[in-house]
């Protein structure tokens, strides 16, 4: 995992130059039954450099409380590894969704972090991840609370846990996916 982030390191800064991206890597038990995937990190995993510690991070460990999944236990990383931003009107940093060709270029680092990791369980957290894992068909209003393939692992999509705090009629159809993967990591299927 060492040389993987050393790799991703040396690679992103010979990209972006100009831009030296701050990487967050992911966090974990390695290797580990599930592994999480997030969209990108947020301002506070770039501050912090570590996957889901803002906002969505709380909604994320709630929700890994009520499914009973412990947070240590689990390995948890991004598809993209730098925070994409744009510039608000007011002129601030926003974040923004990550480009295809963002995806693009992590994709490589994502599939071989997986690789190391060897879950059984994939958990996709949003449309970003999702589509980078299942193709670019796939679509989590669709996809979410099924189970899916990967390259020999289940692949298990969730709404992304900051779409709750954006559109919390989706609160209800998440805590129960939420609660399925539960059951089904603890085998009571």
């Amino acid at each position: 995992m060492d040389r993987l982030r050393r790799e991703m390191t040396d690679f992103f800064q010979k990209l972006y130059v100009e831009e030296q991206k701050i990487l967050v890597f992911g966090e974990g038990r390695c290797p580990s039954r599930v592994a999480l995937v997030g969209e990108a990190p947020g301002e506070q995993e770039t501050l912090q450099g570590r996957p889901f510690v803002g906002r969505a991070g709380k909604n994320l460990d709630e929700f890994l409380a009520l499914s009973g999944i412990r947070r240590e236990d689990v390995y948890i990383t991004n598809a993209v590894k730098f925070r994409p931003v744009r510039t608000s009107p007011a002129g601030n940093l926003v974040n923004r969704a990550p480009s295809q060709e963002e995806i693009r270029l992590c994709l490589p680092f994502l599939r071989h972090e997986l690789a190391l990791v060897k879950p059984e369980v994939i958990v996709t957290l949003g449309n970003v991840p999702l589509r980078a894992l299942a193709g670019r068909q796939a679509v989590i209003g669709e996809a979410h609370g099924r189970w899916l393939e990967w390259e020999g692992a289940k692949l298990y999509p969730l709404y992304h846990p900051a779409s709750v705090i954006y559109n919390r009629s989706l609160r209800p159809a998440y805590e129960a996916d939420v609660i399925r993967l539960g059951e089904a990591l603890r085998g009571k299927k």
